[in-house]
């Protein structure tokens, strides 16, 4: 998929779209020599793992940072390292997509079958855990320690916000809070980190860095929203993977979180009972009815405003325009 995909064509054509879209094919390159193995049924493995890469946010939103924290629409603000770094963050990516099948016993991926499926849950669970060793042998060799430390304090907090989200599986007591705090680790960690580390490798001070860091976090929470939303509401075929996958794990998305806090006495006893009994057809009857999904709709609207107004110390100018645009485009995707 083309990674302005989910953008208006005039907007596909921008410059700095043009710049990115040409950086990202060497990042798919350098993924793809570091992801080479001397025995075969490795490298059958890392070719199918190949498939799990969609819309590859989290490189284009570095190297966009990396164009955005200079201001500058030039081939050549996006350096080999920017092209390096990018590659680590979607290792990091799959390898958490390979784990989080493993824990949802999910059948499918990118309208693909997973590797937990095919292969059984121990190989996906090694080849998880080579795509991160391979993540950040690809980042020492970057020549900067501060990335190694950036990345390895973010994939801490990817596994921090997954455990507590494990700790909280079928928990009907979930608020929105805690929500919130799960998806930030779990999910916005590793999209502000990238956003972060453009900045950084371009030079930029620490005022730009935290503003393109609070831009990602802001986007990645409200795209993983919209996840939430698509889970309910979504086209199999087009979303690529189970639907209804968080509700059979016993996962509680915003939208079911919103649904049941304005729920009380029996009309909660009433909910709880069919969100046990898995029925999601009638569940999103139901909070298409309370309007919980445009509740949790509206509050990934208001995680974009955020994350454009956190732009404010940027230079102005198209690429800054362009981030804009792709954080608003984050929740009207349909994949």
């Amino acid at each position: 998929m083309h990674p302005f995909a989910i953008l208006a064509p005039a907007w596909r054509r921008a410059p700095a779209a043009g710049i990115v879209a040409g950086a990202l094919q060497e990042v798919e390159e350098i993924f793809r020599r570091q992801l080479r193995s001397d025995l075969p049924a490795v490298n059958e493995l890392a070719r199918h793992v190949e498939r799990y890469r969609g819309k590859m946010l989290r490189p284009t939103l570095l190297l966009l940072s990396g164009l955005a924290a200079t201001g500058r629409e030039d081939e050549a603000a996006i350096t080999r390292n920017h092209k390096m770094a990018a590659a680590v963050s979607e290792m990091i990516h799959m390898a958490t997509l390979v784990h989080d099948d493993v824990l949802d016993e999910a059948d499918t991926r990118r309208r693909g079958a997973t590797i937990n499926s095919l292969r059984g849950n121990e190989t996906a669970v090694m080849l998880g855990d080579w795509l991160i060793s391979n993540a950040f042998h690809l980042c020492s060799l970057i020549g900067d320690s501060s990335l190694n430390v950036a990345f390895g304090h973010t994939t801490n907090t990817l596994c921090e916000g997954e455990l507590l989200q494990l700790s909280r599986r079928e928990d009907v007591c979930l608020d929105e809070n805690t929500y919130l705090e799960i998806v930030k680790r779990k999910t916005a960690a590793l999209v502000s980190a990238c956003c972060q580390l453009g900045a950084k490798l371009s030079g930029a001070g620490e005022e730009i860095q935290k503003a393109l860091a609070m831009y990602g976090q802001h986007t990645g929470v409200a795209f993983q929203i919209q996840d939430d939303i698509l889970d309910f509401t979504g086209d199999s075929g087009l979303v690529g993977k189970t639907l209804g996958c968080d509700l059979l794990k016993g996962k509680a998305t915003l939208p079911l979180i919103l649904y049941l806090r304005d729920c009380v006495g029996s009309s909660r006893v009433d909910a709880i009972n069919v969100i046990e009994s898995r029925d999601g057809v009638e569940l999103v009857r139901r909070m298409n009815l309370a309007g919980s999904i445009v509740a949790a709709q509206v509050v990934a609207e208001n995680m974009i405003r955020a994350a454009q107004e956190a732009l404010a110390p940027l230079p102005e100018g198209p690429v800054k325009l362009l981030l804009q645009e792709l954080a608003t485009e984050v929740i009207r995707r349909d994949r």
